[in-house]
């Protein structure tokens, strides 16, 4: 849709209920207002910039800015661009409102709410995805700058990694939702882009894989390293939960173990059995105590890092080469299911605040539906003899 921008004819725009509308000056190529739902209307430029690349560059709010104005500053804007310049990566004001880059945006969002709000993992996580893919990307652009087509040829390029891909964009929603909450733009570019199918990887250990992991761990020279390994096995928790668990959480009299919110994923106290079997490895542990950790690091004041290299040479002397530590949890889970355990029960041992979550591992609840088959096809046995 285009016709001549002015003041009379923008404000005479009918904004849409759900969608945002762009009007193109049908004068001055590459201007044009963008119409939101809550009527806000605001006037830019869009460009190819020397890269080939579109971008879109906001110019003023109408109302703020008229849209004589706006046309001034969109000449100048779109003369720049014909010079080779890209009027987007340029850090500068050229409105009352304050410009804020992508690299402040990521600062703040991870100071503001990834670090108080989200277990260390997931904060790690948030900090790998901005520092080698986001920032790589936009860190030199304005947070207005951003536009759905950036997002979406960054999806794309992903694409070999679906999981990573949507987890990015997922990441990008949230901080542009923040972006919006500040005032730093009035719209999200993540919004509405498609996801990748996921095929999430699913691997536990039979019975066989879990006796020649028991061996490998007792052969292991470190049984320190060992110990935490045998307890992701036992209990089912998370790798974080593990190795950050201190001695004041382990009640070994009751058989209780109280995880502290700071560790857990859903940032939520939890409390779970402890079975006699672990009992008697923590028992073992205590005696040679001299860290508040159960598992201590180089330095007894700190815990055990990420035992990967130990991992490696352990699941390789098992034969087990193709399982991560993360398995370890569907290993716990699956075995629980196949013999019987109800899916709410295994849900709460591995602390899934949905039940959705734990669902999974429904196929392997198998047993009351064979049995159920195996009645039918007994009657039906019977008759066919008679």
């Amino acid at each position: 849709m285009s016709q001549k921008l002015t003041k009379r004819a923008v404000e005479s725009i009918q904004p849409h209920q759900t969608n945002e509308l762009l009007i193109w000056d049908s004068e001055l190529k590459g201007f044009g207002v963008r119409v939101f739902p809550t009527g806000r209307r605001t006037y830019f430029i869009q460009y190819r910039n020397a890269h080939g690349n579109t971008r879109r560059k906001k110019i003023g709010v109408h109302g703020i800015i008229t849209a004589e104005l706006a046309r001034e500053e969109a000449k100048k804007l779109l003369g720049d661009v014909a010079k080779g310049q890209d009027p987007s990566v340029e850090l500068k004001v050229v409105s009352n409102d304050t410009q804020h880059s992508m690299q402040e945006l990521a600062d703040q969002y991870l100071l503001l709410h990834a670090e108080p709000n989200k277990a260390l993992q997931c904060y790690k996580d948030d900090m790998s995805k901005i520092k080698n893919i986001i920032l790589k990307k936009y860190g030199h652009l304005r947070v207005d700058a951003v536009t759905t087509f950036d997002l979406q040829k960054l999806h794309s390029e992903l694409h070999k990694t679906p999981i990573k891909a949507n987890r990015t964009i997922a990441l990008l929603s949230t901080m542009f939702n923040f972006a919006i909450q500040w005032g730093w733009r009035f719209d999200n570019p993540a919004k509405g882009i498609k996801k990748y199918k996921e095929h999430k990887r699913y691997r536990w250990l039979n019975d066989e894989e879990v006796q020649r992991l028991l061996i490998s761990l007792n052969n292991y020279y470190n049984q320190n390293v060992a110990n935490a390994i045998r307890l992701l096995v036992l209990m089912g928790s998370r790798k974080t939960e593990v190795l950050s668990a201190k001695w004041d959480q382990i009640d070994l009299e009751r058989g209780t173990w109280t995880k502290q919110a700071h560790s857990t994923k859903q940032r939520k106290m939890e409390y779970l059995p402890i079975s006699s079997l672990v009992l008697e490895i923590l028992k073992k542990m205590k005696v040679q105590a001299d860290s508040p950790f159960l598992f201590p690091g180089k330095l007894s004041n700190q815990p055990l890092k990420d035992p990967k290299k130990a991992w490696n040479t352990i699941r390789k002397q098992a034969g087990v080469s193709d399982v991560r530590i993360h398995d370890l949890r569907h290993t716990f889970a699956s075995h629980l299911v196949s013999s019987g355990v109800s899916l709410s029960i295994v849900g709460k041992l591995l602390g899934h605040t949905q039940a959705s979550t734990t669902q999974r591992y429904a196929h392997l609840a198998d047993a009351p539906l064979r049995e159920a088959a195996e009645l039918f096809g007994k009657k039906v046995r019977e008759l066919a003899s008679q």
